[in-house]
This record gives structure tokens, C-alpha cells and sequence, in this order.
């Protein structure tokens, strides 16, 4: 499929999320891209900086969790995002990556990081529905399925932040309401913009294809869903 016919899709999720990175310059590497490749490559980009935005959010209402280790700082928690290749595996979260460490967060047992646990779980999904790659080439194959569930997940965090409690009737970390006052609508903006990039790459993946994506996912439970492989 040439890149022409998949502008109705781009042109969808240019006006849902922020404009996507213009290129540069052309690349020689580029050669060995299909229209598709770069289409996923500036989605893939987008994902991941709405992740580190997320964390910067987060950091700001929950600072309690930043001092879990002494020295830490939101810099350097970005700078370990930043410089991991491929799977986010972090000796602290015992090496739990994707949904168990999203589980973490709400673990009333777990007593690190959960900002941490949360975006490197969902950041570790993220990547994993594009087989860990920061960037495709002709010969990658992108994963609808696990694209959509990815999406769907995405859901089941925004509601379990919004409705799972402590023991002590406090949400494991403040988001959009603080002391049962609805003041901060922005974090459902930006999961919003997570969702829609996810599906409109699982769209995109299932068009490439020749076949449908099934889009009979979804969040029906408080469960994380496993990514098809």
C-alpha cells in the first residue's frame, strides 16, 4: 500500500495528537523503507515521547515516589528511558518488564518506584507491539493484534489509576483527582493520544496486510491483556 492511500488515517490521528517530527532530510537508509516503515517509524517516535511526558506529569503530582531512591532525580529517570535499547529491563523492578511491571503500581506489597513501574511498563508494552524495534524496515512485519491489545491496555491503566485504591482508600498515585476533586483532565488527553496512535497503527498494519485487524478487544476487565505474538 503506497503512502497516498493511507492518508485518510494519518490525516486522523494528525488532528487527535500532537503534529508528528518532520523529517530532516532524506536518509540513505531510507532506501530500504517501504512508505508504511516510515509512517510506523514517526508513530513509534510519538509513542514514546508522549511515554516520557507522562513521566515528567506523574513525577510532578506524586514527588513522593521519586525520593524512593535517595538522589534520584526526573532527568535521570528520562536519561534511562532514553538510553534503553529495546526491552526496558531494570535491575530495581526485578526485571519485570510490560504489564507485570505496570502491575507493580498496583501492588500493595511493592515498595519502589511505582511512577517508575508504571512507565516502564507501559513504555516495555509499547515497544513490544512493535517487536522491539525503534525503527521498521522492508522486511519487518508489523503486529495488528498486538498493536490493538496494546490499545486496550492502555485503557485498563487509565482506569485502574482512576479506580484502584490502598488499603487505605488512597490511590496509589495521584493523576487526575486529589482529595476527590476532579483538577486534572490532561492525563486523559495524553493517554488518549497512546490509544489512538495504537490503533491507528493496528488500522494501518491490518491494511498493509490485506486483512482485517479483529477488533473484538476489549477492556472488559480490570486485567492487563498479553500482546499475540
Amino acid at each position: 500500500m503506497r503512502i497516498f492511500q493511507l492518508f485518510p488515517t494519518v490525516l486522523l490521528v494528525a488532528a487527535l495528537v500532537s503534529p508528528l517530527a518532520a523529517c530532516g532530510g532524506y536518509n540513505i537508509k531510507n532506501l530500504a523503507k517501504s512508505d508504511i516503515d516510515m509512517v510506523a517509524d514517526e508513530f513509534i517516535a510519538e509513542s514514546r515521547r508522549e511515554v516520557r511526558e507522562l513521566l515528567v506529569k506523574l513525577y510532578k503530582r506524586n514527588p513522593d515516589q521519586l525520593a524512593v531512591i535517595p538522589g534520584m532525580t526526573v532527568n535521570g529517570r528520562l536519561a534511562q528511558l532514553k538510553t534503553a535499547r529495546g526491552v526496558l529491563d531494570f535491575p530495581e523492578l526485578d526485571g519485570l518488564q510490560g504489564i507485570d511491571a505496570m502491575n507493580l503500581t498496583f501492588d500493595p506489597a511493592f515498595r519502589g518506584d511505582r511512577v517508575f513501574a508504571l512507565v516502564v511498563g507501559l513504555g516495555g508494552m509499547l515497544r513490544q507491539a512493535y517487536s522491539f524495534k525503534a525503527e521498521l524496515f522492508m522486511q519487518d512485519q508489523l503486529n495488528g493484534p498486538a498493536l490493538l491489545t496494546s490499545a486496550r491496555n492502555v485503557e485498563i491503566l487509565l482506569w485502574k489509576l482512576k479506580n484502584t485504591r490502598k488499603p487505605n482508600g488512597e490511590h496509589y498515585l495521584i493523576t487526575h483527582e486529589y482529595r476527590g476533586v476532579i483538577d486534572n483532565l490532561s492525563f486523559e488527553r495524553l493517554f488518549g493520544k497512546l490509544i489512538v496512535l495504537q490503533e491507528m497503527m493496528a488500522r494501518v498494519a491490518g491494511d498493509s496486510d490485506d486483512r482485517a485487524v479483529n477488533t473484538a478487544v476489549h477492556a472488559v476487565s480490570s486485567v492487563f491483556l498479553p500482546l499475540p505474538v
